[in-house]
């Protein structure tokens, strides 16, 4: 089932181009990753596709009444507001304790219910923000650079975290990331993002698709190694599948396919 798809989607902040025609599908269980270079526009696409941010060309559809989970970026709280995580997890809207407890318990932090939230280490926070986002029983989980400040076993721990949630509740997961040691083997299907889409498809051949090269350099293909991603479910990567999930058959029929040649489309530096 499509939950969001994007169709030739162009985002301009005044006159600065931001992204150019991006389209792309995601459906429900699968991880898709959006990797690329500061400045690529990754948050503007995640916002895009939520409705925060207008785009001035093509179109978002989203499946009706669609229920989203929302990790965000950065989130910043005063050190000097006292607020409990149980009280954060009611914010806006309260929450019983019964459904407050059982989400911390399902990101590993149940005992941090009475926890100031200022007292909590950089992994324990982003616990308690995935738990807050899985209050809603999410059909897509959408989390923009989640493991920011993270050492590498708290990576590695919160992508199999978020494995474990997609099994667990069938939905689909959309993260932006710079982890590429554990992300491109922690996705089922990985999107280039530089303003356009420069190529996406499974970990394996994105990898080694030369525009994700020219922007990551030739290292990045051993990060397949360092995180063992396994399916309890097979994917047929065929180009039939790749239809199926509203990808074209042929690169060239896309501005996102690995066409297996180098892009040359430049950018002014912007924001995220």
């Amino acid at each position: 089932m499509t939950l969001i798809k994007a169709e030739n989607v162009t985002v301009r902040h005044g006159d600065l181009p931001v992204l150019a025609r991006v389209s792309l599908a995601l459906t429900a269980g699968e991880i898709v990753t959006v990797v690329g270079p500061n400045g690529s526009g990754k948050s503007t696409l995640l916002r895009a596709l939520l409705g925060i941010q207008p785009v001035q060309e093509g179109r978002v559809w989203r499946k009706p009444q669609l229920r989203v989970g929302y990790v965000p970026q950065r989130l910043h709280i005063d050190p000097a507001l006292p607020m409990t995580v149980r009280r954060f997890l009611s914010l806006p809207r309260r929450v019983s304790a019964p459904a407050a407890q059982a989400a911390l318990a399902r990101t590993g932090v149940g005992d941090l219910a009475e926890r100031q939230m200022t007292r909590l280490s950089g992994g324990q926070f982003q616990r308690v923000l995935l738990a807050r986002a899985l209050l809603s029983q999410p059909e897509i989980l959408v989390l923009d650079e989640p493991t920011q400040g993270l050492d590498q076993p708290g990576i590695a721990a919160f992508y199999r975290l978020i494995e474990d949630v997609r099994r667990e509740l069938g939905c689909a997961v959309l993260l932006v990331s710079h982890d590429l040691h554990v992300v491109m083997s922690a996705s089922d299907r990985v999107i280039c993002l530089n303003g356009h889409i420069c190529c996406e498809g499974a970990p394996s051949v994105v990898s080694n698709a030369p525009e994700y090269r020219a922007l990551f350099g030739l290292g990045t293909g051993g990060a397949l190694a360092l995180y063992q991603h396994v399916h309890d479910h097979a994917h047929d990567l065929s180009a039939g599948a790749a239809s199926a999930h509203g990808h074209p058959q042929h690169a060239g029929d896309h501005p996102g396919g690995c066409s297996g040649g180098r892009h040359t489309h430049s950018h002014p530096e912007k924001a995220d």
